[in-house]
């Protein structure tokens, strides 16, 4: 059998993610026939059948599926690769850190003024994003090196835990939970979120801070947050039995670049200086 080529695959995928010929083929910007002979002749190279076709549908065999999900990987290891050569490329030197806003429990200015000092530093770009979206930008190559809340999907990643947090709750000046000097689960219950009122779209901090004052939702930030935005509107009270928030840091597990190194050990040091809040 020879190798696959990426071309092989994006066709492939294409189809088996729209199951249907004539959508792949548009998606695709190519015509339906070519694309038919072109999984025919994939089905051959590799002597399995990849799709079941009848006259009214597409599904895939249990071979194509596994195509389906090695071939995803396959394709965004790709991709990866060349905008990690790109970035390498540049005439000036960078490093990518990634993070979601204030969740780096108050230790990323430390963080950069200890690593400008480092002999193997470069300029370094923050690119401010919403949780969930920095290990997807290490694994494709948007990111060299981030600051992430734990746990999260490690798939092709290394980390390293820096410093643990208690969680708080943010509620309106005039809640009457506000009375209580700390609150458990329980006397939150039906209250609803940022996630609850959004719609699906990611909010900023200041419209969770603006609703949050409004009385229309509670929040969960961790500490140092919560040091970092004293409001007039808003109170904060810990919640003694919710989990504690980890913040980490995390970078590509192929990573060989002296700068993500230096961050990495900068990052370490720094939160060792730090007395551990969690607890």
């Amino acid at each position: 059998m020879s190798d696959l080529e990426v071309r092989q695959l994006r066709y492939f995928v294409a189809v088996a993610e729209e199951l249907h010929f004539g959508r792949a083929a548009e998606r695709l910007g190519m015509a339906q026939p070519p694309l038919s002979r072109a999984i025919r002749d994939l089905e051959r190279q590799l002597g399995v059948q990849l799709l079941i076709r009848t006259t009214r549908q597409v599904s895939l065999t249990p071979a194509g599926e596994v195509l389906l999900r090695d071939g995803l990987a396959a394709l965004d290891a790709v991709a990866a690769a060349g905008r990690r050569a790109q970035h390498a490329g540049r005439d000036e030197p960078g490093l990518r850190l990634t993070l979601k806003a204030d969740y780096d429990g108050g230790l990323l200015p430390q963080i950069l003024a200890l690593y400008e000092q480092e002999d193997a530093a470069v300029p370094v770009s923050v690119h401010m994003g919403g949780r969930g979206e920095q290990a997807p930008a290490l694994r494709d190559g948007r990111a060299d090196v981030a600051l992430v809340p734990a746990p999260f999907d490690d798939r092709d990643i290394d980390f390293e835990p820096l410093t643990t947090e208690p969680c708080f709750v943010a509620l309106a000046a005039t809640d009457p939970l506000v009375a209580k000097e700390t609150l458990r689960q329980a006397d939150l219950a039906g209250r609803p979120g940022p996630g609850d009122v959004s719609g699906g779209r990611p909010l900023d901090l200041a419209q969770i801070f603006g609703l949050v004052e409004l009385g229309k939702i509670v929040w969960y930030p961790p500490l140092s947050v919560t040091r970092r935005h004293a409001r007039p509107g808003i109170v904060y009270r810990p919640v003694l039995d919710l989990d504690p928030i980890t913040i980490a840091v995390a970078w590509p597990r192929e990573a060989r670049s002296p700068a993500v190194a230096a961050f990495v050990r900068t990052a370490m040091t720094v939160a060792s200086l730090v007395p551990a809040t969690a607890g």
